[in-house]
């Protein structure tokens, strides 16, 4: 377990009231890809302590979480007050929810800012050159807010063994060029995207 004090290095909007917090790594910490960690913030309204799903790989050189902005305490603290530069406390590694190539095959099941741990799957899969087949459906309510859209087609470009579904709740504001899914992810979806459902261990967040 590790536990330090670190700075925050870039803040990055991602989608609407959805914001991406960079940290510095120190040398010596790991991590799997998919677990999480707990975040320490001294704040005006005192101590704020929560725990996050890393969206970052163990292949970068740096910390990073994602989070859709609420109206807690800290949400409003991560929206109105952090700045590049300011200090916090994080306690880490934590969690199972992790992938590093044990499994031939795999599905990943994500709606929303779920998919952050899977993002920090993704990319070290990708990094990594992994032999293993993955599939990601990624449930968004519109194409605006699909997070780390840019990144997730970048990957799939990179990375012949990943390929993912995005599919649209709203289906009334889908463009009429939307080749992807529509509706939520279901077993009918699943059936329909992923055939082979039967071959995969599948991840759910």
């Amino acid at each position: 377990m590790y536990e330090f004090k670190t700075n925050i290095t870039e803040i990055i909007d991602r989608a609407e009231n959805v914001k991406s917090f960079r940290f510095k790594k120190p040398n010596d910490v790991t991590f799997s890809p998919g677990q999480w960690f707990f975040l320490e913030i001294n704040t005006p309204k005192g101590l704020l302590k929560k725990p996050f799903s890393f969206s970052s790989s163990p292949t970068e050189n740096f910390l990073e979480f994602t989070k859709r902005l609420t109206q807690s305490d800290l949400s409003k603290y991560l929206c109105n007050d952090a700045k590049v530069g300011g200090e916090v406390f994080i306690r880490m590694p934590l969690g199972n929810l992790t992938f590093s190539g044990e499994y031939p095959k795999i599905a990943l099941l994500s709606g929303g800012i779920g998919i952050t741990p899977f993002k920090s799957i993704i990319k070290y899969a990708t990094d990594k050159k992994l032999s293993s087949d993955i599939v990601l459906f990624y449930s968004s309510r519109d194409e605006e807010n699909i997070i780390f859209k840019d990144e997730l087609n970048e990957m799939e470009k990179n990375n012949s063994n990943f390929h993912v579904i995005h599919t649209l709740t709203d289906e009334k504001t889908c463009p009429p060029n939307w080749t992807g899914s529509k509706g939520i992810i279901c077993d009918e979806s699943i059936k329909k995207y992923v055939p082979d459902y039967k071959e995969r261990i599948f991840y759910v967040c």
